[in-house]
């Protein structure tokens, strides 16, 4: 039935963005308005009946075959209850964007435009057609939020809903995916899928099968953490001392004489001389014997902590942790760790116990969770710089939904300086005057360092402000709400650029009318990002629901992005300078699609043969599959089922097989790490990586299936009972630790160099 339904609504809703004139967003065409008046007229019937006759019609459509001809009456239905229940009346513009949901679309509506209730509808009708949804949000407060604040419509209209967060037991989340309706992140859902695929009884089981997913900040999620993977992880793998040892190297090292940066600062190498030093220090012949290879990649990981990752930029301590921070929101990343040997680097650099690391049970990328779902679409206010990635990626088209009022924000041309010094100096100057006035301002910094220094600055100039970043995320709600008032000043990292609403006069409101005559909230950028994305969703903060507004960035030719990518000399030439910044932003966003599609490339077959194992593990545990010692050793099985009884004896084939199955998988994931992980090498010899790699992964894969096997066989064959008949206790993983790890490119190099390495000359060229 969905996939009917899928192919009818798409050609229903079609028309609707036919009429869609782009030329003339206010004006959304004779086709559109025409369909917009049908959910509006029958919207306009429901207002004058009964709840009880509501719920009534709302049970006659969850009883019936769903068809596009129901679209219209699932939409008004929904819109009515929304407006009964919260007292908000829907928009035809936030209709235009449920109706772009409900047909699988990406709807871009700005911010303040009402996107979390713009959702319900689309919500409705796929709950309708496919059977349950899971509305996928960007941290656990929005996900109990969200599913607080729109349950009691959805429960109106017949749909039970619930929501989960991290500390859910496992009778909670059975409870949770059992609903209609399922608020949750990302993360939580693919943590939940990795632990049911580790279950060794069928009662374990959370999930219920996948069927459609709204992703709430689409791009957040799709583009900038896509390749994100999602680790489980058990088993015992207790850190060493030479980390210890090697921080204490690295951290006296020096630059072009012990070791070499690339010139994006994204790879470090040892030098000869650099080489021998190390091995004196460590009392190693050669760092570079395979005997000693975990020396060498124990001073790679060092180093490369010591000079490439810098505190409160990368990453902050707290609590006397490790706690990693998400370049794109500016928050803690929650449970977010470096590859093992990194992450241990960075701990003994700083002095901190080593955690253990464990050993990865299994992972899933959100781009490869994203594809489980046979339905999706989703919402953002920043997507249409990313639509062709979305399409090929994703086959996801992006709808740009009109504003319900015109845009009043003023976005200001950049101002450019010479050094971060003169940066900073004029950044307090125009802070000093607009604060002068009472107008409230919103400084967007890129690091925790940075909005700190320049807390210290304002500290020093007598100007109050307030400060938001990873340090004190625990602030956030107080500073917020305090950010649109009448004087504020607050400097925060991106966690204020995205999915924040500041209200102007603050809560509750004050001097409204005087702060909108002042012009409204004013944004200030310090950096300009990779992504033309980020840049929009700080601008975003201001001017929302036609309110005034304005944003100005402020940038010097020494940020990072100017630096690593030649701005500086094509600013220093003839190319205007808004022009120069843009087109390489333009730049670096196909380069870094490019990577991503050929990383995909490495990824889809790991990913076709975990489903190829996970297909056997779920027969193996739900005992619909054939016995392998059955089959294999007839003999052996027969005796000992005279012995013991056939049930017990496939109870017990059961869990060893789901126990050699879970460690050989363990095995092979480690096995393929160290294959990626080096195979750029073989371009040396002419040799294609990728070609190598699916080779190569290839036969690995037709040798594991085989080990599983004999394992299993051999598992069972040397099992023997005691004297009392009892089966002896069976090794079992600790299979609860979960995090997310960071791609990044490695001490050693990975696929991506090959691409990186000719960026600065394709942006320079175009510069040109």
């Amino acid at each position: 039935m969905p996939e009917e339904f899928a192919r009818k609504a798409a050609a229903w809703i079609k028309k609707l963005f036919q009429g869609l004139q782009p030329e003339s967003p206010q004006n959304p065409g004779s086709v559109c308005q025409t369909l917009l008046n049908q959910i509006n007229e029958r919207r306009a019937l429901l207002h004058a009946e009964e709840n009880s006759q509501l719920q009534e019609i709302a049970r006659r459509l969850r009883n019936k075959a769903f068809t596009p001809d129901l679209i219209a009456e699932a939409m008004a239905l929904a819109a009515e209850m929304s407006e009964r229940i919260l007292g908000l009346k829907l928009f035809n513009v936030q209709l235009i964007g449920a109706l772009a949901m409900a047909d699988g679309k990406i709807a871009e509506m700005q911010t303040g435009e009402g996107k979390t209730l713009a959702a319900v509808p689309a919500v409705f009708v796929h709950a309708l057609a496919c059977g349950g949804v899971h509305v996928l949000t960007a941290n656990d407060y929005l996900a109990k939020r969200d599913a607080n604040w729109m349950g009691e419509i959805y429960r109106s209209l017949g749909l039970s809903v619930r929501y989960i967060n991290q500390g859910m037991s496992s009778e909670e989340r059975r409870k949770a995916y059992a609903c209609d309706v399922v608020y949750a992140t990302p993360n939580e859902v693919g943590f939940d899928f990795l632990r049911d695929q580790l279950c060794l009884d069928p009662c374990e089981l959370v999930h219920q099968p996948f069927r459609c997913a709204l992703f709430d900040e689409v791009d957040s999620i799709l583009i900038d953490e896509a390749r994100i993977p999602l680790v489980i992880a058990g088993g015992d793998a207790a850190p060493i001392d030479l980390a210890y040892r090697c921080a204490a190297i690295a951290g006296k090292l020096q630059p072009r004489i012990h070791y070499r940066i690339d010139e994006f600062a994204r790879n470090i190498q040892l030098t000869d001389h650099g080489a021998a030093v190390v091995e004196k220090s460590l009392h190693c012949p050669n760092l570079y014997d395979l005997r000693y290879a975990s020396m060498l990649a124990a001073i790679q990981d060092a180093l490369h902590a010591q000079v490439l990752l810098r505190r409160d930029v990368e990453y902050i301590v707290k609590h006397n942790e490790i706690e990693l921070v998400d370049e794109f929101k500016g928050r803690v990343a929650e449970n977010r760790r470096w590859p093992a040997g990194l992450q241990t680097a960075i701990e003994a650099k700083e002095n901190l116990p080593l955690k253990k690391q464990g050993r990865i049970l299994g992972s899933i990328t959100l781009q490869n969770l994203a594809a489980l779902y046979p339905r999706k679409c989703g919402m953002t206010g920043t997507a249409a710089t990313q639509a062709a990635e979305f399409f090929q990626m994703y086959q996801l088209e992006v709808i740009a939904v009109p504003t319900n009022r015109p845009v009043l924000r003023v976005d200001h041309p950049d101002v450019i300086l010479r050094t971060n010094g003169e940066k900073e100096n004029a950044l307090l100057d125009e802070i000093s005057r607009v604060h002068a006035t009472g107008r409230p301002i919103l400084v967007g910094t890129a690091s925790v360092a940075e909005s700190e220094r320049l807390s210290s600055l304002l500290s020093h100039a007598g100007i109050p402000h307030h400060v938001l970043n990873a340090r004190n995320d625990e602030a956030e709600a107080p500073i917020i709400a305090r950010a649109g008032a009448l004087g504020a000043v607050t400097i925060s990292t991106n966690m204020a650029g995205r999915g924040t609403d500041i209200p102007l006069g603050g809560i509750p409101p004050k001097d409204r009318d005087n702060i909108l005559a002042l012009g409204g909230l004013y944004v200030i950028g310090t950096n300009r990002h990779e992504s033309r994305r980020i840049d929009h969703q700080l601008r975003g903060r201001a001017g929302r629901q036609g309110e005034p507004g304005s944003s100005r960035f402020f940038i010097s030719l020494e940020d990072d992005l100017m630096e690593r990518f030649g701005i500086r000399e094509a600013l220093q030439g003839n190319m205007p300078e808004g022009k120069a910044i843009e087109h390489v932003q333009r730049i670096i966003e196909g380069q870094n699609l490019e990577i991503r599609q050929t990383l995909r490339k490495y990824e889809h077959i790991i990913e076709q043969q975990r489903k190829i194992v996970q297909t056997m593990r779920s027969a193996v545990l739900s005992g619909s599959g054939e016995s392998l010692i059955e089959e294999q050793e007839p003999e052996l099985w027969e005796r000992l089922c005279r012995q013991f009884g056939q049930q017990r004896i496939a109870e017990l084939e059961r869990f060893i097989t789901l126990n050699r199955v879970d460690e050989l998988w363990s095995d092979y994931l480690i096995d393929i790490a160290e294959l990626r992980s080096g195979i750029h090498w073989v371009s040396l010899a002419g040799s294609d990586p990728l070609n190598e790699y699916l080779h190569q992964v290839a036969l690995k894969f037709e040798s594991l299936q085989d080990r599983i096997d004999e394992q299993i066989i051999e598992s069972f064959v040397g099992l023997q009972p005691g004297e009392d008949g009892e089966w002896p206790e069976l090794p079992r993983f600790d299979r609860g630790a979960t995090w997310t790890y960071v791609i990044n490119d490695q001490p050693f190099g990975n696929i991506s160099e090959r691409f990186m390495k000719n960026l600065i000359q394709r942006v320079r060229q175009a510069l040109a």
